[in-house]
């Protein structure tokens, strides 16, 4: 994990999506939380749209096939980005980077005020992407991915829990805070589904599990 876009969706969800990208590069604070995934009904339902397929090889992965963090205008580059949006109260200086501010990670409900305590997480990890398809993608289709902001791709999480997730799926990693279980399996859902990567057996089971509960 780092320190540190597949279009189905409604009109409705598209118009928010592009108002939030639109007041982040204006450098208002439109919501303090990646765009919001699918209702619990609608992610079980694309859940089952997602193949099952077990996991393929490591074999020629490397975090440089996934480019980032991209360039988003006006010296940001992703993380900036992502850190202004997810947090409260954010100042950058010159060159984008955040100076102060407050996050709130939604992986253990830890309180931040430095940036350097975060990273940015990829909820679907590039290793765990390239082993369910990314691996036969463009350079493009994989930068596109690495630096979503669309979807339910990116968050700034406590540093330490980031590292500890490493590229585990919701089979064998979930984070701390048990409340944000259906949240996130909704945005794992999402962003498979959207890309249309594979899942394997257990990664399916254990988030209708989460799904089911919600």
């Amino acid at each position: 994990m780092s320190k540190v876009y597949a279009r189905r969706v409604t009109i409705s969800a598209g118009a928010a999506t592009a108002l939030v990208c639109t007041l982040m590069l204006s450098g208002q604070s439109a919501q303090a939380a990646p765009p919001s995934p699918p209702d619990a009904a609608t992610a079980r339902t694309y859940l089952t749209q997602i193949k099952e397929q077990p996991e393929g090889p490591q074999d020629g992965y490397s975090r440089d096939k996934f480019p980032h963090w991209i360039d988003q205008g006006k010296n940001c580059n992703t993380r900036e980005v992502v850190l202004k949006r997810d947090g409260t109260d954010v100042q950058q200086d010159g060159s984008c980077a955040a100076v102060s501010g407050k996050w709130v990670s939604a992986y253990d409900g830890a309180t931040w005020t430095k940036a350097s305590d975060l990273d940015i997480d990829h909820v679907v990890p590039l290793s765990e992407a390239w082993k369910s398809g990314a691996a036969q993608w463009t350079t493009a289709r994989r930068q596109e991915l690495a630096n979503d902001l669309t979807h339910s791709q990116l968050i700034a999480v406590t540093d330490n829990v980031n590292q500890a997730k490493g590229d585990q799926d919701p089979a064998k990693w979930l984070p701390p805070e048990a409340s944000f279980h259906c949240e996130y399996a909704r945005m794992w859902v999402w962003v498979k589904h959207e890309y249309g990567m594979t899942a394997d057996s257990a990664e399916k089971a254990a988030l209708k599990k989460i799904l089911d509960g919600c």
